[in-house]
């Protein structure tokens, strides 16, 4: 294995760095500096979005500015807020799927990172299986234009988003049934939805074999990653805390040995700090902690 490592901007702009958020250029800086291959980019403002880089001009010089440190990407995840996708006609869901995909285009990356917007909750099973079928829709839309322009649509589920059951998961990324759209699969995440069964609406959904057996259940369809570890809590009761590498329950090197078929084949692995005020300092020790880990089972 091995993989190129990058490091998510989002964790420079959320959170504890929402009031002064770093700016994108010290992000690379900062990305090159702690021997990072790439950064995954943060698509709400002020990082990198088609608003500011409204121009094909723009876009490349941001592709340039990357290049000046050596820097790729590994992938964007942009701002869908505005149109929770099991709740929004397809007319404008799609109107921002190509907006994004073609914004990733001009900026380098092949990866499209998206989520369901909308939390967890308890409602009806008529209103479940109407929202259900409408994201399968609108998905499926998404999709086949990703398809045809070449790029990947990848799902990353978590705790703090509708439909975070492992069965879930695999029942809708089954459902949409596109080579073009695939599962992001995120350690924590994992944990904090496999083992914990955090956020779970009714009867928690939890498996024995814990994030291995959760990678396992998905491996047909895992397109992307985001390896961080996890301290079994949830940020702020929302979604999963970020933490750090060694400081909690993720088996890496069982990990790394059992998925080596999966996710040896993934260009880039992604370090997510989210909502994590010791980013600047946790992120320098990441990427030596993950080759080591590399080292041991290759």
């Amino acid at each position: 294995m091995n993989p190129k490592i990058s490091i998510g901007s989002w964790a420079f702009a959320f959170g504890p760095f929402s009031k002064e958020p770093w700016s994108f250029s010290r992000i690379l800086q900062y990305a090159s500096k702690a021997g990072y291959d790439g950064v995954e980019i943060n698509g709400f403002h002020p990082h990198p979005n088609p608003e500011i880089y409204d121009t094909v001009t723009k876009r490349i010089e941001l592709r340039k500015e990357m290049e000046s440190y050596n820097l790729g990407i590994s992938g964007y995840a942009p701002d869908f807020t505005s149109a929770p996708p099991a709740l929004v006609e397809q007319s404008k869901y799609l109107e921002l799927i190509k907006k994004y995909i073609q914004f990733s285009q001009d900026i380098g990356t092949t990866i499209l990172r998206i989520d369901t917007v909308s939390p967890p909750e308890a409602i009806s099973e008529q209103e479940y299986n109407e929202r259900f079928n409408r994201l399968v829709s609108n998905w499926k839309a998404s999709a086949e234009i990703a398809e045809q322009e070449g790029m990947k649509i990848v799902w990353e589920f978590e705790p703090g988003f509708w439909l975070n059951k492992p069965s879930e998961v695999k029942r809708l990324v089954e459902s949409v049934n596109n080579p073009a759209f695939q599962i992001l699969f995120d350690t924590s995440h994992a944990y904090m939805s496999g083992v914990i069964g955090a956020r779970h609406i009714g009867e928690r959904e939890v498996l024995s074999g814990g994030t291995i057996e959760y990678a396992k259940m998905l491996e047909n369809y895992i397109g992307h990653f985001h390896v961080i570890d996890s301290d079994g809590t949830l940020h702020d009761n929302e979604t999963s805390t970020h933490a750090e590498f060694g400081s909690g329950y993720v088996d890496f090197k069982g990990f790394f040995t059992e998925l080596k078929p999966v996710i040896s084949n993934l260009e880039w692995w992604c370090v997510d700090f989210c909502f994590n005020a010791h980013v600047e300092e946790w992120g320098r020790r990441a990427v030596p902690f993950i080759k080591n880990r590399i080292q041991e089972v290759s």
